[in-house]
């Protein structure tokens, strides 16, 4: 019995480092392609260990380092002001679904439904935001178009409310005299800790990763652009110079393979240190959060 559960146990440690070197390689190759000159790329291509140093990415970046950190200021504003409110609209839709004497639950439930599966598409939705509410180029356009309001994290939120906040204890505050703001504020929100973490998780990624918003909405503010969408700049700027240095015969050496796998690095680095501190809510609000519907 003790040799069976130590192989089980083997077996399920091998498994576990293979998963994690799975996870970790991919990122140690992009840290070595960035610091890896441009002339061994092309020879070698991808390594996972060094064969010819160099920092001339990072340094091209370096030159621009200005533009960068107002690109980040932009990207943090608008992950800031977006999940905020992501959260706030979904809690503000989610609660009053979870309560069972809500009058035609099952009809809202529905159309919130309807909308994971059917959209108007892009042009006439574009058009909307566009000559309706004319968010084109404006902060707003990078904050509310297909950001903004999730419906299946109000599913999720829902789901946890309605399996893990007891009704009975909604009721008795009722009776002590609670409204229904104090129920959200004072009971619902500090037992919804783990699902609320897990949402405002999925959203700061959707936010920090997005850059369509910054291609349909914003044509002549670049001054509005995030991270993505200044660093997706600077490497179309890299190509554009390395494409006719070669055709005019003048050689910028540009490191044009090397930058995109540095703006991947920089791009990527405060989802990488955010994550921990909503890990253990995020794999608790996922498992508890979607069991039952």
């Amino acid at each position: 019995m003790i040799t069976k559960n130590l192989a089980f146990k083997i077996v399920m440690y091998a498994l576990l480092a293979f998963l994690v070197l799975a996870c970790v390689m991919p990122f140690w190759m992009l840290f070595v392609s960035s610091l890896t000159s441009e002339t061994a790329l092309a020879k070698s291509g991808y390594n996972f260990v060094f064969t010819e140093f160099s920092t001339a990415a990072y340094e091209y970046l370096w030159g621009v380092r200005g533009s960068i950190l107002r690109a980040y200021g932009m990207s943090v504003l608008i992950t800031a002001v977006g999940v905020s409110v992501n959260v706030v609209l979904t809690v503000l839709f989610a609660y009053p679904l979870s309560r069972q004497d809500l009058p035609g639950r099952r009809v809202i439930s529905f159309f919130l439904f309807f909308t994971m599966l059917f959209n108007g598409g892009f042009v006439p939705t574009y058009m909307v935001y566009t000559q309706v509410f004319h968010l084109k180029d404006s902060l707003a356009g990078l904050i509310i178009p297909y950001l903004l309001m999730n419906a299946f994290h109000i599913m999720m939120m829902r789901t946890y409310i309605t399996t893990n906040v007891p009704k009975e204890v909604n009721e008795a505050a009722k009776i002590d005299g609670a409204t229904e703001v104090q129920c959200l504020t004072r009971i619902v929100l500090p037992m919804s800790k783990p699902i609320i973490a897990t949402i405002a998780l999925m959203a700061l990624i959707a936010y920090w990763n997005n850059w369509t918003n910054g291609i349909y909405f914003i044509t002549t503010r670049t001054d509005l652009y995030g991270i993505q969408n200044y660093l997706t700049s600077v490497m179309n700027n890299a190509t554009f110079l390395q494409t006719h240095s070669m055709g005019s015969g003048v050689n910028f050496k540009i490191p044009n393979v090397s930058v995109r796998m540095a703006i991947a690095i920089i791009a990527v680095i405060p989802v990488l240190l955010m994550y921990p501190f909503f890990q253990k809510s995020f794999v608790k609000g996922i498992t508890l959060g979607s069991v039952k519907g």
